[in-house]
């Protein structure tokens, strides 16, 4: 390391220049740091390539992200005498060039790096936009071992993804998590990425080390993947991400923040270089309390359910103390707390709230079915603080979760708040929503439709999805659903509810 970065006086030292033993000892402390670290660090190759329909190797079903392994190997056998024909030539080419990203040789059309979270379940955590429309992934470790991986879960909204090793190496070690929520400005850190794939053949990650030069800080610019047409904001561009002086290229996204303890404290994001900024510096998605959530979701390969509050504000306000609330959506959970016209939302949480982009974070962070303490300042000038129980956001993009509830009664259900917010309903209606009907089930034979709205389950009220699954799971025999038609009005439906 280069010693004029240590030209400054040691903290604690009385003389005015460090003693090479102190230089000495932070170089030892750092590669160690890297040593244990290092073998956590994944680099991810990524192939969207439709060309894996031509060898039976397509993935069977995207959206769950099962994308499979690919075996090229019984298409590489040596020519005959006369060399074979052109087609069979032109398949071989293929995969020792572009297909077969476990081959050292092939050079990635895509790429990022990765962090092992879970050893036993051959988890690793990386940023979701380096995965989008995947349609095969290979995971290579330092030491050139390696395995193909399925999609376990995405969320577009944290930009995060959490990947299964379909083969995990022998040896596996996950890094040690540690607390973002405890950075402070000019603490060291150390990064552990792949820029530029730079571990593509043997995996083995680049290190850099810097400072954490800012916190809760926000991305401005737009990525490609925020082009695309019905694609929210991430959470990020609210204010949520760790600056550091860092330089993050690509390829870094999904990488390792270190404190100098070898602890994950947050996921690097090549976001200035993808929005085309030339940024000296870089960011990462902090492992804090919020984060850590998100990411245990995902790890049990659930969708991330983000909370919905109901109230509608000038979007835009100047920034200011609160957040003036326009109008409150009816039998939304701000209508069903109390909430009114008028009123200005000052908190979340304890958390302050001073515009429209704080507001957009702090209903982000608390997860649908959650409770939310939410303080307010009415017209008249008193303030009060009001329990909210969160209904779910609609979220447009692609989110990826391995592990989804069983159908019952041949449906799926979801929230009925995500009707209103994506059917522009002035109402939400109680009860749950069909998400998804299963052709030939029970739900389709009774001519129910996605978006139908049932309230009752043998008379029984239900308002989450939990509760609709649980009194399905507990009919004994056919069962009457109570459903809203499209007049608004009851109907009574009788199937199987299994």
């Amino acid at each position: 390391l280069p010693l004029v970065l240590f030209s400054f006086p040691l903290v604690g030292r009385a003389d005015d220049q460090p003693l090479p033993a102190d230089v000495l000892a932070l170089q030892d402390r750092i590669q160690k740091t890297i040593e244990r670290a290092e073998p956590s660090i994944a680099c991810i190759l990524v192939s969207r390539s439709d060309d894996y329909k031509r060898f039976n190797a397509a993935p069977p079903d995207e959206d769950s992200g099962k994308l499979g392994r690919f075996d090229g190997s019984p298409y590489m056998r040596p020519l005959g005498f006369n060399g074979g024909d052109r087609e069979a030539e032109a398949r071989r080419r293929l995969i020792k060039t572009t297909l077969d990203l476990s081959d050292p040789d092939v050079v990635p059309e895509s790429y990022g790096s990765g962090v092992v979270i879970d050893a036993e379940n051959g988890l690793v955590l990386t940023m979701a936009h380096v995965i989008h429309d995947a349609t095969k992934i290979y995971v290579r470790l330092p030491g050139g071992r390696g395995s193909w991986a399925d999609v376990h879960a995405a969320d577009p909204r944290s930009d995060l993804a959490v990947l299964r090793l379909l083969d995990p190496p022998a040896g596996l070690k996950a890094v040690k998590r540690g607390d973002g929520s405890r950075l402070r400005k000019g603490q060291f850190v150390l990064c552990l990425a792949n820029p530029f794939a730079a571990g593509f053949r043997d995996g083995s990650p680049s290190a850099s080390w810097g400072i954490v030069s800012n916190l809760q800080r926000r991305v401005y610019g737009v990525t490609s993947e925020m082009e695309r047409p019905g694609v929210k904001p991430t959470l990020h561009h609210y204010g949520t991400l760790i600056q550091t002086d860092v330089r993050l290229a690509l390829g870094c996204s999904g990488g390792a923040l270190l404190n100098l303890d070898g602890e994950l404290i947050g996921v690097t994001t090549a976001q200035a270089a993808l929005a085309g900024s030339e940024a000296p510096g870089g960011y990462a998605v902090p492992l804090d309390v919020p984060m850590k959530r998100i990411i245990e979701v995902l790890m049990r390969g659930d969708e991330v359910e983000y909370g919905f509050l109901g109230v509608e504000f000038n979007k835009d306000a100047p920034p200011g103390r609160g957040v003036l609330v326009t109008g409150v959506e009816e039998e939304s959970p701000a209508d069903r707390a109390g909430l009114k016209r008028r009123d200005t939302i000052t908190a979340i949480n304890g958390n302050p709230v001073r515009d429209k982009d704080d507001l957009y974070l702090q209903i982000g962070l608390c997860l649908a079915g959650s409770t939310a303490r939410v303080e307010a300042t009415g017209p008249d000038g008193r303030s009060r603080a009001v329990q909210v129980t969160m209904a779910k956001s609609y979220t447009p993009g692609k989110a990826i979760a391995s592990r989804r509830p069983a159908p019952r009664g041949g449906m799926r259900v979801d929230y009925p708040s995500i009707l209103g917010q994506r059917l522009g309903l002035q109402r939400i209606p109680e009860g749950v929503a069909i998400r998804e009907i299963v052709p030939g089930g029970a739900a389709d034979k009774a001519r129910l439709k996605v978006d139908t709205v049932i309230t009752q389950v043998d008379g029984r009220a239900v308002t989450t999805p939990a509760e609709f699954y649980d009194a399905m799971a507990k009919a004994v025999g056919p069962v009457e659903l109570t459903v809203l038609n499209q007049e608004n009005r009851q109907d009574r439906v009788t199937i199987d509810p299994k």
